[in-house]
């Protein structure tokens, strides 16, 4: 992602979306892509890349290129820090725990779930195996978050 300057984030969301699938994230992007929202998209393939972004350490410590993201898009098996572990930190972290949480995997285990609404996930989603269905799953998803819901300003964290 290039720096982003300040006045263009205020009207363009900035979705972080931590996935280590290749195939999972270009369907999501293709998806937001067609979308009529212009939303800029930040990945990560993995949990510790995800920590540092939302940290802002390591390649991310510049806050121009690094800025706070409206909607965070999880996967659960992610290699290394896996996504229950950033979950986690994220709500414990008074600086982030107010940026929605998204998980989107392909866990329904009953565990997973509680696990991740103990931790205070905003929404789980089981990943549909269906493609017609993962298109209407993610249209939804960027519908609710960027133009139903209001999300605050994190630009001054």
């Amino acid at each position: 992602m290039t720096s982003i300057s300040a006045s263009l984030l205020q009207q363009t969301p900035l979705l972080l979306v931590v996935e280590d699938s290749n195939e999972d994230f270009e369907a999501l992007q293709r998806f937001l892509k067609r979308s009529s929202i212009p939303i800029f998209v930040q990945r990560c393939v993995n949990g510790e890349q995800a920590l540092a972004f939302l940290y802002r350490t390591g390649s991310y410590i510049n806050r121009e290129s690094s800025p706070r993201p409206g909607l965070i898009v999880l996967d659960l098996n992610l290699p290394g820090t896996d996504g229950r572990e950033v979950l986690r930190r994220i709500k414990l972290d008074d600086n982030l725990k107010r940026i929605p949480v998204v998980v989107f995997t392909t866990s329904n285990n009953p565990k997973d779930i509680e696990v991740c609404y103990q931790y205070g996930v905003n929404s789980y989603i089981v990943k549909p195996i269906n493609f017609a269905q993962l298109k209407r799953d993610i249209q939804m998803l960027v519908e609710y978050w960027f133009e139903v819901t209001t999300l605050p300003d994190y630009l001054q964290d």
